[in-house]
C-alpha cells in the first residue's frame, strides 16, 4: 500500500488485489469474440485491439461496464478502459494491466488545442477539475501507458501512448475502478461544470471513426 497526495493521504489500493466485480463477472470470451468480430481478424494483435477500442465512439453507455460498451458500442474513458482491461486479462494477462485515475485540471486553452472549439466552449473561465482513467501495462519489461479514450490512428504495440489528461495526480484504481473514480469525482469535481464537458466530448467524438494501423 502507498499513499497518494491527490486522494488526501488515503492509502492507494494494491493493484494485485482482485479485479473490479464488474469485470470479474463479465464473460471475457464474449468481449473477445465481439471485439475480434469488429476487428475482422481471427487472431488480432494487441495493437489491433487497442486501435479498435480507441475507435469506439465516446459517450456514456446505458450500462457503465465493459459489457455496456459492447452492447451500445460507445464508452467513456472509464468504461472503454474497463473493456480493454477485460480483453487484456483474457488474452495477455502477462502484461499485468492496471487502471489509473488522474485528477487534473482543464483550461480553456488546453481544451481548444486538444479537442476543438465545441469542447473549449464548455470549460468554465476559471478552469475545470476532472478525473480521467487510463491504463498501464508491462510490455517487453517496460511500464507502458495505454490510452484508448479517443481514436488512436496508429501504434507500434510497445511505446507509451500520450495521456489526454496531460498532467495531474495519479491514483491506482484498485479492485473497483468505478467506485474509486466516483469517490474522486465527488471529492474534487463540480458536476455543474463537469457534465457539460462530458456532453461536449460526446458531441465531438460521439460518431464512429474507424482506427487505422
Amino acid at each position: 500500500m502507498s499513499v497518494c497526495q491527490t486522494c488526501r493521504g488515503e492509502a492507494v489500493p494494491d493493484p494485485a488485489e482482485p479485479r473490479c466485480p464488474t469485470v470479474a463477472v463479465l464473460s471475457t470470451m464474449r468481449c473477445w469474440a465481439e471485439c475480434t468480430r469488429r476487428v475482422g481478424i481471427r487472431d488480432p494483435t494487441l495493437t489491433d485491439i487497442v486501435l479498435t477500442v480507441s475507435a469506439i465512439p465516446y459517450g456514456r453507455p446505458s450500462d457503465l461496464s465493459a459489457g455496456g460498451v459492447l452492447e451500445g458500442w460507445r464508452g467513456t474513458c472509464s468504461t472503454k478502459h474497463l473493456l480493454l482491461l477485460a480483453l487484456l486479462d483474457h488474452r495477455w494477462p502477462d502484461l499485468a494491466p492496471v487502471l489509473i485515475h488522474r485528477v487534473h485540471t482543464v483550461e480553456v486553452s488546453d481544451a481548444l488545442e486538444a479537442w476543438g472549439p465545441v469542447v473549449a466552449a464548455s470549460i468554465p473561465a476559471e478552469r475545470l477539475v476532472d478525473v480521467h482513467m487510463f491504463m498501464t501495462a508491462t510490455i517487453s519489461g517496460q511500464a507502458t501507458t495505454i490510452e484508448v479514450t479517443f481514436p488512436v490512428d496508429r501504434w507500434d504495440g510497445r511505446s507509451s501512448l500520450p495521456i489526454w489528461a496531460a498532467s495531474g495526480g495519479d491514483v491506482v484504481a484498485g479492485p473497483d475502478p468505478l467506485a474509486s473514480k466516483a469517490n474522486l469525482v465527488a471529492a474534487w469535481c463540480d458536476p455543474r461544470a463537469r457534465e457539460p464537458f462530458i456532453a461536449a466530448l460526446s458531441t465531438t467524438y460521439g460518431s464512429h471513426r474507424p482506427a487505422t494501423g
